[in-house]
């Protein structure tokens, strides 16, 4: 094992970025003119939830800080983020007999599609690759946008198959684009390269993705206002997942970037 790891190691290096910066999050309070209801002849309208897509690797030393950003991310605008971790590129670890890898086959597909070309980097609703240092600025940017709809889902797990459910429900315009559904995975103990170049075994990797359950670029959709669309999906799980953490990222995308995103657990059911 100790030869093992000591190749792994040298195999191993990170692009450097600079240190990550604070992220500082001040709501600003409005003050509502008396006499008036802010609700009177307002329209409803969804709330934005954005995607992070994270790129990382357990061969890289630097990831670890970002996913210390990403939880910062999501301390600060709570399920207004969706972050997924997607293990793919150079720095990404298939695995061995004795040492789990986490690395997937659409993940590289993703990292070469996005002409990537380093670890860690993101895509905060796909709208270019962004350095860590600079993920909260991005989001911030993102959340104040409006969105086109509303999108939500539920999923079980039952009898080895999780069902998904997931609608989606036009604001004020009609929105054409690909409806993509993951699969993804929290607690997942697995080896992680250190900042310091150590190689910790019992590292917890979150928000893990897992598969595409819809195809890796997903399936045609078009939302139109005040109209809803609704699919179900269905995929057979894997031994090596463990269903009470699994999660569904679903989202609506197009040329324009991602339109909206939602994240909800998978249901297990309760035993007898």
């Amino acid at each position: 094992m100790a030869s093992l790891l000591a190749a792994f190691m040298m195999l191993t290096g990170c692009d450097h970025i600079a240190e990550d910066e604070r992220l500082i999050y001040e709501p600003i309070e409005q003050e509502t003119p008396p006499d008036t209801n802010p609700d009177d002849d307002k329209p409803e309208l969804p709330r934005r939830v954005v995607l992070l897509e994270d790129f990382t690797g357990q061969r890289c030393t630097n990831c670890p800080t970002a996913t210390i950003v990403i939880e910062q991310l999501q301390e600060a605008y709570g399920d207004a983020l969706v972050a997924v971790g997607i293990h793919g590129g150079p720095l990404a670890f298939a695995g061995t007999a004795k040492v789990p890898g986490l690395k997937t086959e659409t993940g590289d597909t993703y990292y070469s599609h996005w002409n990537l070309e380093y670890q860690p980097v993101g895509l905060v609703d796909r709208h270019g690759a962004v350095n860590y240092p600079d993920w909260a600025a991005e989001v911030r940017r993102e959340t104040a946008k409006p969105a086109p709809l509303w999108l939500e889902g539920s999923a079980t797990a039952d009898n080895g198959t999780v069902t998904i459910t997931v609608s989606a429900r036009g604001a004020d315009a009609t929105v054409t684009g690909k409806l993509q559904a993951w699969l993804i995975e929290d607690g997942i103990t697995a080896l992680q390269l250190m900042p310091d170049g150590s190689a910790n075994q019992q590292y917890t990797h979150n928000h893990v993705f897992r598969t595409a359950v819809n195809g890796i670029w997903g399936e045609n959709i078009t939302v139109r206002n005040a109209e809803t669309e609704q699919r179900t999906l269905t995929l057979p799980l894997q031994p090596e997942w463990k269903a009470e953490n699994l999660s569904v990222v679903c989202f609506v995308y197009n040329d324009d970037g991602v339109q909206q995103a939602a994240k909800f657990k998978v249901e297990t059911p309760s035993p007898l």
